[in-house]
């Protein structure tokens, strides 16, 4: 039996912020959509083999362009739910199978508004997850303040969390079926390991300049012009 990771790539949100008249994933950059930039990276990585994309039921449409037209692996597609945690469950009951009979070993979690993560990135956190049980990528910022409500603070260390966050498969959909049990609705995936799987060692690994996520219109302009090589991410 040939044992390897699974990726849950999703596909929520709006356009809201980015100004856009749809889900944001599905706006054109340099070429192809930002889901399917997303979708490639992950699908592509070497030790990642069933990928699900987890979607809006309202996003068929696009979702059947995307699959028909963009992207170069094969997919398998679920619905969402209305929340994050309740669409990371479902794309995780697609591969409970999959995870019981020991075929899945790690899950990586990725936002699908990313489209620019790296090769590099996807193996160190796969890497770690499989070694410790989980990892959780990051980028220290320094330029970062916070308020109390009523003064703005000095600078603190803060860290921006990325995504793929990887996690040893079956702890992971054990505590998602205990946190849909239990009410628990967490940030991210980490805060639901960290509350109904206590054991699992989750590691911070460093994060990737490049991988920002889409979430205003300047963003757009930044993703076409890394992918075209016209532009360097700030």
């Amino acid at each position: 039996m040939r044992v390897g990771a699974a990726a849950l790539v999703l596909a929520g949100g709006s356009g809201s912020r980015v100004g856009a008249d749809r889900n944001k994933v599905y706006l054109p950059v340099a070429g192809r959509s930002v889901l399917a930039w997303s979708v490639d990276a992950l699908a592509g990585a070497p030790g990642v083999g069933p990928v699900v994309l987890v979607v809006r039921p309202e996003d068929h449409v696009h979702v059947r362009r995307l699959l028909d037209h963009e992207v170069d692996h094969a997919v398998e597609v679920v619905d969402g739910g209305a929340t994050r945690q309740a669409s990371e469950l479902a794309g995780l009951r697609a591969l409970a199978g999959r995870i019981g009979a020991g075929e899945v070993d790690v899950v990586l979690v990725h936002d699908g508004a990313r489209p620019l993560v790296g090769p590099a990135l996807v193996a160190e956190v796969l890497r770690v997850a499989r070694a410790s049980g989980g990892a959780v990528p990051g980028l220290v910022r320094t330029d970062l303040a916070v308020t109390d409500g009523t003064t703005l603070s000095a600078p603190v260390r803060l860290t921006a969390v990325q995504t793929p966050q990887g996690f040893r498969a079956a702890p992971l959909l054990a505590a998602y079926e205990r946190a849909e049990a239990e009410g628990f609705a967490g940030t991210d995936t980490a805060s639901c390991v960290e509350r109904f799987a206590p054991g699992l060692a989750v590691h911070a690994v460093p994060g990737d300049p490049r991988n920002i996520k889409v979430t205003y219109p300047h963003d757009v302009d930044v993703v076409a012009g890394a992918l075209t090589g016209t532009r360097s991410v700030p």
